[in-house]
C-alpha cells in the first residue's frame, strides 16, 4: 500500500544513515508543549485535563517530545544521538489538501553535536529520502536563521524578531504584501525594513551568487556573517557527496523563516516541482536551545521531518499512486472446496520464496473470484483445478493481459516463482 511503502522506504533510508528507532508518548504535560513552537501552534493544540486533574496535550510534532525525551535519557544514550520517528501527530488545522488535523510525520534527527557534517548529512538523508520515494523533481530549499537575525539586528528590530521570523515565514502562503502590512502592525516596521526584508524574497541566482548577496545585506554583522559562511561549509560538504546534476536540487532560498520558534541555525523546506502549491513535504532545521528547557546540558540538535500524508496527497495529484488495494502479489482463487490444503500449501511455498500471496477465504465461482482480484488491483492470480493438480500443474494468469502460461508445480516451486516474478515485471 502506498503509505506502507513510504514508511518502510524512509525506514531504509534512516537506517541507512545510523539513525535508530526510538517512539515517544502521544500525551505529554502540556507544560512540555505550550511556548515551543510558535504562537499558531499553541492556539492549535489539543489540550484538556486527565482523570487526575493534571493538564495534559497531545503532541503537535515529534521534535518536542524527543528533545524532552534526550534530556531525560542521555546518560544512558550518549551522544551524538541518531533517531527517527514515525508516528501520528495533532494540531487544530483548518483542514485542506495536504493539510489535517491528525497526521503522520517521518522525523530524524540527530542531537548532541554542533558540526557542520551533522547539517551536510540532514540535507543528505532529505535528497536520499525523496530520490528513493520517486516523487519526481523536488527542490530543498535552504537558508539559516542567522542570517535573518543578523539581519534584523542591522535594522534595529532584534527585539521583534520572533514577530518578524513569524510573518516571514507566511510568504509563501499570503505573499509580500500582505506580510508588509502584518510586519508593520505586529513588529512596528517602517516601509523601509519591509522593503529590505522583503527584497530576501526576490533574491535570484546561482547559490554562489546569492550567498554573494546575502553577504553584502549582513556585512558588520557578526551572527549574519556566520549564518552565510555556514551555508557555504554545508552546501561544499553536501555537494561533496552529490554529482553536479544532482547538486541542482539544493538551492539557497533566504526568504525561509520556518514558523517554529525552536529554530536556530539552518533551515530547510523541501517542495516538488510538478507541484509547489501543495507547500513543503519536507521540512526541519537547527534547534541548539530547545532541549535545554529540560536540562542544564547543552544538548544541541538538527533534523527533519517528512509529511507523510502531505506527501501522499501530491501524489496522488500527480497519478503517481497505483489504485491497488491490498498489499499482496499474488491471488490463489479457491474454488475446488476439497483442495483448501493444496491451496493453503501453494500459497506458504510462494511466501517462502518471498511472494506476497492472498488465498480467497471461501470456494466460490472462479469467474467471482477474478472480478474480486480485479477490483482489488492484482496482476497476478495462481488458477488451478482438479484438472491442474491432478497433472501437477497450474496456471499463472496476467490479470492485465489475460494471458494464461501452465507451470509444472516443483517441490521447490522454483519454476512456478521465476513465471511469476516474471508475469509480475510485464
Amino acid at each position: 500500500m502506498p503509505r506502507e511503502r513510504i514508511m518502510e522506504t524512509a525506514r531504509r533510508v534512516f537506517r541507512s544513515y545510523g539513525f535508530s528507532p526510538i517512539d515517544t508518548p502521544a500525551l505529554e504535560y502540556l507544560e512540555i508543549l505550550l511556548g515551543k513552537g510558535s504562537e499558531e501552534t499553541d492556539k492549535q493544540l489539543y489540550r484538556f485535563q486527565d482523570h487526575g486533574g493534571r493538564d495534559v496535550g497531545l503532541r503537535f510534532d515529534l521534535t518536542v517530545p524527543f528533545a524532552r525525551f534526550a534530556a531525560q535519557y542521555i546518560g544512558q544514550l550518549g551522544t551524538p544521538f541518531k533517531r527517527y520517528h514515525i508516528a501520528t501527530v495533532w494540531r487544530g488545522e483548518n483542514t485542506q489538501r495536504g493539510r489535517y488535523r491528525e497526521f503522520m510525520q517521518c522525523d530524524f534527527d540527530t542531537i548532541g553535536t554542533t558540526g557542520v557534517a551533522a547539517d551536510a548529512e540532514t540535507v543528505l538523508v532529505a535528497f536520499d529520502l525523496l530520490s528513493a520515494l520517486e516523487v519526481g523533481g523536488f527542490t530543498i530549499h535552504l537558508n539559516h536563521r542567522g542570517i535573518l537575525v543578523g539581519l534584523l539586528e542591522k535594522l534595529g528590530l532584534a527585539e521583534k524578531s520572533v514577530e518578524v521570523l513569524r510573518s516571514l515565514d507566511k510568504l509563501n502562503k499570503i505573499g509580500p504584501d500582505a506580510v508588509a502590512v502584518e510586519l508593520s502592525r505586529v513588529a512596528g516596521t517602517s516601509t523601509e525594513d519591509n522593503r529590505t526584508l522583503l527584497e530576501l524574497s526576490t533574491l535570484t541566482g546561482t547559490n554562489d551568487a546569492m550567498l554573494l548577496k546575502l553577504d553584502k545585506l549582513v556585512t558588520g554583522n557578526q551572527i549574519g556573517e556566520a549564518g552565510v559562511a555556514r551555508l557555504r561549509e554545508i552546501l561544499a560538504a553536501g555537494g561533496a557527496a552529490l554529482s553536479a546534476a544532482k547538486q541542482d536540487c539544493i538551492r539557497v532560498e533566504p526568504s525561509i523563516a520556518r514558523g517554529l520558534d525552536y529554530y536556530t541555525g539552518v533551515v530547510l523546506e523541501t517542495t516538488l516541482r510538478e507541484l509547489p502549491e501543495i507547500g513543503s513535504i519536507c521540512s526541519g532545521g537547527r534547534y541548539d536551545n530547545l532541549a535545554e528547557i529540560y536540562t542544564k546540558e547543552q544538548l544541541p540538535g538538527i533534523g527533519a521531518s517528512l509529511g507523510l500524508d502531505r506527501l501522499l496527497a501530491a501524489m496522488e495529484s500527480l497519478g503517481l499512486i497505483e489504485p491497488v488495494r491490498t498489499p499482496a502479489q499474488v491471488f490463489i482463487p479457491y474454488f475446488e472446496s476439497a483442495r483448501l490444503g493444496d491451496y493453503l500449501r501453494l500459497a506458504a511455498e510462494l511466501r517462502a520464496a518471498g511472494l506476497r500471496v492472498e488465498v480467497y477465504p471461501e470456494p466460490k465461482k472462479l469467474g467471482k473470484q477474478l472480478q474480486y482480484a480485479d477490483k482489488r488491483g492484482y496482476r497476478v492470480a495462481l488458477v488451478a483445478g482438479e484438472e491442474e493438480f491432478a497433472a501437477s500443474e497450474c496456471q499463472v494468469k496476467n490479470l492485465a493481459s489475460g494471458e494464461s502460461t501452465k507451470v509444472l508445480l516443483t517441490p521447490d516451486a522454483a519454476t512456478l516463482v521465476a513465471e511469476i516474478r516474471r508475469s509480475l515485471a510485464n
